[in-house]
């Protein structure tokens, strides 16, 4: 049986002058059916007065419905996982339908989590944000520190070979040069330089490195650490790491190590401390020299020395290998005069 909307077109097309021969053949009608509906006069009698009445499709019981359950209770238990995981769970559990439908539905009931790292601003010269970053050059990797203060977001850099204790404390004393005064506290990664053992996530405390300790009380400022898998309370630090890579590093060509730090450096002094920043609406350099620079900390009248770092570095002093003994066999001299043809 033919529907309401057949009838809807076959009226549309004739009041535009369509053949019924060619309507019959375009709807996959019968020609008889056509002329039947016109002599009947039903395209005339209740089309424009009648309603239009869908069927709903029946539901279609989805591979996934039976183990919807199991995946929202998991969600709401641990609202992170993600589909793959659930995915291998239900499989277990006895699905057998595709991956594309486990993600599909976990995009539809996972629950909205909630980000609780709220951004904090400090006072003038109370934190700076410590962290290294990776670069890959074309004579090997190198490690640029960062160092932030936390009001101004005034930013120092410095590429370095090697990423040690050694690395950490002259760079943050070139920092201390650079920023003039030093910041309150430190706000550092988990690094093992500076921390050795964190269990405030098991109800301890911060086990930190004895020398760095000693570092700090000589440049009278606290030590900080970001909680374990908290790393973005350094956000601070952590978006001009992107920062660098993206503005200063990517599209770049470098001679050396010396002529890495020399761009970094005008970097710093052109573009980097005094762009208009994202959050503060102000330029680094003008924030930091009207606000902050006399809240910093003076400097140490001298550099750190450290006794441990010194006896490290001092090159081990190896004895030369001994070279092996020739033995010389002893012979009578006439044994010597036959030798060379001569009268014994």
């Amino acid at each position: 049986m033919y529907g309401r909307g057949k009838r809807v077109l076959l009226r549309e097309y004739l009041e535009q002058g369509w053949s019924k021969s060619s309507l019959a053949a375009k709807l996959g009608i019968g020609r008889r059916t056509v002329h039947r509906w016109i002599r009947s006069g039903q395209l005339e009698r209740d089309i424009d007065g009648e309603a239009v009445h869908y069927k709903s499709r029946p539901a279609v019981e989805r591979k996934i419905d039976p183990y919807g359950s199991i995946i929202e209770a998991r969600l709401q238990a641990y609202p992170l996982l993600s589909a793959v995981r659930l995915h291998e769970e239900i499989k277990a559990a006895g699905y057998t339908g595709s991956y594309t439908q486990v993600k599909e539905y976990v995009r539809q009931v996972r629950p909205v989590v909630v980000d609780p790292v709220v951004r904090f601003e400090t006072p003038p010269g109370h934190q700076g944000q410590v962290d290294f970053a990776h670069f890959r050059l074309p004579w090997g990797r190198r490690w640029a520190l960062l160092v932030v203060l936390g009001f101004s977001r005034l930013l120092w850099l410095h590429f370095f070979p090697r990423q040690d204790m050694r690395t950490l404390f002259a760079g943050l004393e070139q920092a201390f040069a650079f920023f003039g005064g030093v910041p309150q506290e430190l706000l550092f990664d988990q690094m093992k330089a500076v921390i050795i053992e964190d269990e405030r996530l098991n109800g301890g405390g911060l086990v930190e490195n004895a020398e760095f300790l000693r570092f700090a009380h000589h440049w009278q400022f606290r030590a900080r650490a970001c909680r374990p898998y908290r790393a973005r309370t350094k956000g601070k630090v952590e978006r001009p790491i992107r920062y660098v890579r993206e503005n200063f590093f990517y599209g770049r060509t470098f001679l050396n190590d010396e002529d890495l730090n020399a761009q970094g450096q005008q970097w710093l002094r052109q573009i980097a401390n005094v762009r208009i920043h994202g959050t503060t609406s102000e330029r680094p350099q003008e924030r930091f020299e009207r606000d902050e620079r006399m809240a910093l900390n003076s400097l140490a009248s001298r550099p750190y020395r450290s006794l441990v770092l010194s006896l490290a570095a001092a090159p081990a002093i190896r004895p030369l290998p001994t070279p092996p003994q020739l033995q010389v066999e002893r012979r009578p001299l006439e044994v010597y005069t036959r030798i060379v043809g001569g009268r014994s």
